[in-house]
């Protein structure tokens, strides 16, 4: 009788190695497996806005009297720039000082203005801003009216870039390319942009744009 029950306890523990160990291994080599990769995407396109900055500067005896010119030059560079998204984007009034004796001899005022309109327009509201008072121009800024579509544009373009490669890495690597798994959008930028300007700044060559896409793919392989 204890030689029986013996032999019945080999013949499970048989059993149990010769069934639960194959299933480990059938789960071993279904384990997931992915291919992760990166793709490009990139739209180069003609700006079609531009930003300038305008500084306007004024002198008085005292600080009121110094803002208060200011103010009045200020306006005046603002209504010239009609047409354009005007914005203040700079103000203040510092003292003057005498050389010699280092004593305040008047105020400074300042105002910066920041206009952005079409390229079409820009040439000559910088003329006629800097005929109505404006003493400092600085810039361009170029963009693109329509910059949040070309940018999907280039999403899509990258996405299709992801997928080429993970097609070439699946034959490559003997597998089958399958569904996504996840997609995770990079950062992306504009690239600088020349700028080329006659002495009258009226005519504004703002060459070209390219905008950038990124994306992190992974897929199921198998």
């Amino acid at each position: 009788m204890k030689i029986s029950i013996a032999v019945l306890v080999l013949f499970a523990a048989a059993a149990v190695a010769g069934v639960a160990q194959p299933q480990f291994a059938r789960s071993a080599a279904t384990a997931t497996q992915t291919i992760t990769v990166t793709g490009n995407g990139s739209i180069e396109t003609v700006p079609d806005r531009a930003t300038f900055s305008f500084t306007v500067t004024s002198n008085g005896d005292t600080a009121k009297a110094a803002l208060a010119k200011n103010e009045a030059a200020a306006d005046a560079v603002v209504a010239a720039l009609k047409g354009a998204k005007v914005q203040t984007t700079g103000f203040g009034v510092d003292p003057r000082f005498d050389d010699k004796t280092n004593t305040i001899v008047g105020y400074t005022a300042t105002t910066t203005v920041t206009a952005d309109a079409s390229l079409t327009a820009i040439g000559g509201l910088i003329d006629t801003a800097v005929a109505a008072g404006a003493d400092g121009v600085s810039g361009p800024s170029f963009s693109r009216s329509d910059r949040d579509a070309l940018y999907r544009q280039a999403l899509q373009d990258a996405v299709a870039d992801a997928k080429t490669k993970a097609t070439a890495l699946a034959g490559a690597a003997g597998t089958t390319l399958g569904a996504v798994k996840s997609v995770t959008e990079g950062a992306s930028f504009a690239a600088p942009m020349p700028l080329a300007a006659d002495a009258a700044m009226s005519k504004i060559e703002p060459g070209t744009q390219t905008i950038d896409a990124t994306v992190t793919v992974t897929y199921g392989a198998g």
